[in-house]
């Protein structure tokens, strides 16, 4: 597998080189700045390997302990001896903090900001007493021009570090500064291996077999690539998936909207047919209306006329009452006239059956022969008294009233009526005798009863006179 440098200056590249070969190896990073950026320890971490990180800034420790849960993680700083220091840092770039006075005039020549905070120091030696216990397979020291203090503090006759990696220049600058502080180092049986143009590394008199992967410079046959790169493929990548999604999704997102195009088509066409029919409906609703108003107007008229037929009901109804009352007036006058008739016809059939009237029978034959020549002249009275009781019957509005709509509903009852007027007017204008004084109403008197009144008128006017 390819091998991924994290180191500012591919430290990492050497030292994997060299022991890339052990399993779950120990290393010291002294100013370990960042788990991540510019870390010689990230690569070893992240293939199983543990140690120590020691870094004095608190806000850059935080890292560690979040990210490196296997490592040893100490905020203080590493020095010749146990105690507390004044550490320059500079804000606003990450990993130039220096206990080194002259380090931080430099920087506020260059015009940066320093910040001086104390932090607690102790050596190395006594941290390696206390948090290990077997070998340590690389020593990485970076502090900014206090390397020297920092290999003072360190016990190598007792802990012996396979390799050393320490910054060999002035803080920012190409400029060596090994002189001040390598006899250190080799004093205690450490051979000079390999100088990267920032860092010197040295490596432990009893593992010598090391040394022949320090002679050239890393390089493509390391099959390494850079964190930044690799981080940019990784982005690409992921952008090229990204972008794989997005065409997907986007082709998605186009059937989508053709989709909801045809939707909206379809809804378009729809809303056009809705507003048809509501055109339809208004239009019906319209007519409906206008029906409904025509309905009104003709139940108005037929309230109007019910009310017109309730009052000429009312009308009839008055009328058939009135009728009525005239009729049972009639029919009581009627009934009046016939009892007259009745009494009249027993008186005068007595007086036919009396004695007197027998006796009296030969002088009235007598008197009706001299009155012969004198029945033209009662004949024609009789005839102008008939045409007097016809016009009296005829005038009678309550009667005709009350006999006509009976008589007019059947032909045959018309027929008959007119016959029987007939026979009516030709009885009178034969028979009729005068009755000038006798009322009316008695004209359903039998012919007998009449003749033996008109008798009786004709022997009763003698003796009158």
């Amino acid at each position: 597998m390819r091998f991924i440098s994290y180191a500012q200056n591919n430290e990492d590249v050497l030292l994997w080189r060299a022991l890339g070969h052990v399993q779950g190896g120990f290393y010291i990073d002294v100013g370990a700045n960042d788990p991540v950026e510019h870390s010689v320890t990230k690569a070893f971490y992240d293939a199983g390997w543990h140690g120590i990180n020691i870094e004095p800034l608190p806000a850059h420790i935080a890292a560690f302990d979040e990210q490196r849960a296997r490592d040893r993680n100490l905020a203080l700083a590493a020095g010749s001896r146990d105690g507390e220091l004044t550490l320059y840092d500079v804000p606003a770039v990450r990993g130039w903090a220096s206990p080194e006075a002259s380090v931080a005039a430099l920087h506020r020549a260059e015009g940066h900001a320093v910040a001086e905070i104390t932090v607690p120091v102790r050596t190395l030696a006594s941290v390696c007493e206390e948090y290990v216990t077997g070998e340590i397979h690389f020593l990485k020291i970076d502090v900014e021009g206090f390397e020297g203090e920092v290999l003072r503090g360190m016990d190598f006759a007792r802990w012996r570090p396979w390799v050393l990696v320490v910054e060999a220049t002035v803080p920012g600058s190409r400029e060596t500064n090994h002189e001040s502080w390598e006899q250190l180092v080799t004093s205690q049986r450490y051979r000079y291996a390999w100088f990267d143009g920032l860092n010197r590394y040295y490596v432990a008199e009893e593992h010598q077999e090391l040394m022949r992967h320090f002679g050239i410079q890393p390089n493509v046959f390391d099959d390494y690539i850079p964190q930044h790169l690799d981080s940019a493929w990784r982005q690409i990548g992921a952008l090229q998936e990204n972008a794989g999604r997005l065409e997907a999704t986007l082709g998605t997102v186009e059937a989508h909207a053709a989709d909801v195009e045809r939707r909206a088509a379809e809804m378009e066409r729809s809303a056009a047919e809705m507003e048809r029919s509501a055109l339809a409906h208004r239009a019906m609703y319209q007519e409906a209306t206008q029906q409904a108003g025509l309905l009104a107007q003709k139940a108005d008229a037929l309230a109007r006329q019910g009310e017109q037929l309730h009052l000429e009901k009312q009308n009839l109804a008055l009328q058939c009452e009135q009728l009525r009352l005239e009729k049972q007036t009639i029919e009581a006058q009627l009934h009046q006239s016939a009892a007259w008739g009745q009494d009249l016809e027993q008186r005068l059939l007595a007086v036919l059956n009396s004695t007197s009237w027998k006796i009296t029978a030969p002088m009235r034959f007598v008197m009706r022969r001299g009155e012969n020549s004198m029945a033209s002249i009662a004949r024609r009275k009789a005839r102008g008294a008939a045409r007097r009781g016809l016009r009296w019957l005829t005038s009678r509005e309550w009667l005709r009233r009350a006999v006509l709509p009976l008589v007019m509903r059947s032909p045959r009852l018309q027929a008959l009526t007119a016959r029987t007027l007939a026979a009516a007017k030709q009885a009178t204008a034969e028979h009729a005798a005068p009755a000038a004084d006798v009322p009316y109403l008695l004209r359903e008197l039998p012919q007998s009863a009449r003749e033996a009144l008109d008798q009786l008128r004709h022997a009763y006017a003698p003796h009158k006179e």
